[in-house]
């Protein structure tokens, strides 16, 4: 199974659904530890994103890195906060390091190497580290557990669904750890406690790309 365009699409699909879903959720928690939005905004940044996908207008994406290059680019434009140019420059650095049309489509590693892009991206961006209680600590179990697989020969089904249980995992274990970075950092100790909302949101992204991947998952305790 190789990394085509159709998986972009239900990746970001994918997303976008559970950001519908989960959006209070998220909201919920940030509430407790920031300012409130992360829910609101990422909501409405997804709901651009399908409205970019879906004009009658929109010409066809030039492959998958295209169609996430695009993603990234309108969540940058669109959504306010910390949020929106994290998983925008997250997304742009995905879609720049998949293969370009004409070359061979990127395959289980080829996707790994993109996801260590969107990673490196975030944490450039961010300045964070693991341990900070931010995307980085669920992203970060969620690519070791994708190269991992990877490595004993997964194919993406499995591959994703590796990353995605890394990501729920690293999500829940920022819940004890105290914010350094962030809105959340300026609580000091009154942050520990509380799961970080950007953590808990990438845990949807990792979880909607095993969905896409053909990997559906049993309901995460997030």
């Amino acid at each position: 199974m190789d990394v085509d365009t159709r998986l972009a699409e239900a990746w970001v699909r994918a997303l976008a659904a559970a950001v519908e879903r989960e959006h209070g959720r998220l909201t919920e928690l940030d509430s407790a530890i920031g300012d409130g939005d992360h829910g609101s905004n990422l909501r409405r940044g997804f709901t651009a994103v399908l409205a970019a996908l879906d004009a009658p207008d929109a010409p066809a994406p030039a492959g998958p890195g295209a169609l996430l290059t695009r993603t990234g680019t309108t969540l940058i434009s669109k959504v306010g906060g910390a949020s929106g140019p994290l998983y925008g420059k997250a997304f742009r650095a995905i879609g720049a390091a998949l293969p370009q049309p004409g070359e061979a489509p990127a395959d289980a590693a080829g996707l790994g190497e993109a996801l260590a892009a969107g990673l490196r991206a975030v944490r450039e961006l961010g300045k964070a580290e693991p341990g900070d209680k931010t995307i980085v600590d669920a992203w970060t179990p969620a690519l070791d557990a994708y190269r991992a697989a990877v490595a004993t020969g997964a194919g993406l089904p499995e591959a994703t669904a590796a990353a995605a249980e890394g990501a729920e995992r690293g999500a829940l274990a920022t819940v004890p750890l105290q914010a350094r970075k962030g809105r959340a950092s300026y609580l000091g100790p009154r942050s520990t406690g509380h799961q970080d909302p950007g953590a808990t949101s990438t845990a949807l992204l990792f979880r909607a790309l095993a969905e896409a991947a053909g990997r559906p998952l049993a309901s995460g305790a997030l």
